[in-house]
């Protein structure tokens, strides 16, 4: 079952959409997913609407939003702040809490690459989030972007970019405006795997935003609250390596996993049978549900 929501984050109204087991018994409060998408992507038709999907399927609720600015929310297009963003997850954790099929104790973020990075940061600062998933996410934005800009050359384009973002803001007031694949590469191949209602240019104070943003700083205080690190073996969109060093500085119980055989996109593979098995055994003992198979 799935509500159309909405809620007020900083004045601004954004979207979301609820989704509810169909085996809740009238009166029943379960755990709960608030769901964070990907770079000025959106809440529909997208990566983060499959992650959603999976957890009402595993018994979870599960609150897909959109962030301001992006999809069906009110804020300026595709002006994406990381700690707005962060922001606006714990304006939806306070709006979700209040429903009634909501245990308001028992409420976890998850998000799929940029929203990972904003469900990690999120979590090490706000003690109400009770657990963490983050699929293919990163901790520092510099880092990041070092490794999707690998080359000297493509280093060098990158930082132009924003130098001369830099330099047009001051100047004009103006923002320069860009491709959102001149910041962050996604291959050919993988691009039918973003929302149709995502956007596809950005203002360079975007890419400055996310280039400061350090989850990294923050990861450990989510302990001893579980968070589970979910990177793919072959994603040549995020570096695997940001989730090991997120792991590295994580504290108690945390878990790394590594799958191969899958990409940036895992739920969109063959293989996300495998995907929704590892995730599955890891909430079944970290962060169960009274609807769990079995229970």
């Amino acid at each position: 079952m799935e509500y159309p929501l909405s809620f007020m984050s900083d004045g601004l109204k954004l979207s979301g959409v609820l989704h509810v087991p169909a085996g809740r018994k009238p009166g029943q409060k379960l755990p709960t997913f608030i769901v964070l998408h990907g770079f000025v992507g959106t809440k529909d038709k997208s990566h983060v609407e499959l992650v959603a999907r999976m957890i009402e399927d595993m018994g979870y609720c599960a609150f897909r939003i959109d962030f301001r600015g992006c999809g069906e929310s009110e804020g300026a297009r595709g002006e994406v702040r990381c700690f707005d963003q962060v922001a606006d997850t714990k304006n939806a954790l306070t709006f979700i809490a209040e429903r009634e099929e909501v245990d308001a104790e028992r409420i976890g973020v998850t998000g799929h690459s940029f929203g990972a990075a904003v469900a990690i940061f999120a979590g090490g600062i706000d003690e109400r989030i009770a657990a963490v998933v983050s699929f293919c996410g990163w901790g520092d934005g510099e880092r990041k972007f070092r490794g999707q800009h690998p080359t000297p050359e493509a280093w060098a384009r990158f930082t132009d970019i924003l130098d001369r973002g830099r330099k047009q803001k001051e100047e004009t007031g103006e923002s320069l405006w860009v491709s959102r694949f001149d910041v962050v590469p996604i291959p050919e191949e993988l691009r039918a795997n973003l929302s149709p209602k995502a956007q596809f240019e950005v203002p360079v104070e975007t890419a400055l935003s996310m280039y400061s943003f350090r989850a990294d700083d923050v990861v450990a205080n989510i302990a001893p609250r579980p968070l589970l690190l979910f990177h793919t073996a072959n994603d040549v969109i995020t570096p695997m390596e940001q989730s090991i060093r997120l792991f590295e500085k994580a504290g108690k119980n945390a878990e790394l996993m590594i799958p191969t055989g899958v990409s940036h996109f895992p739920l969109s593979d063959e293989d996300a049978p495998h995907t929704r098995s590892l995730v599955q055994a890891w909430l079944d003992k970290h962060f169960p549900t009274p609807l769990a198979k079995g229970a």
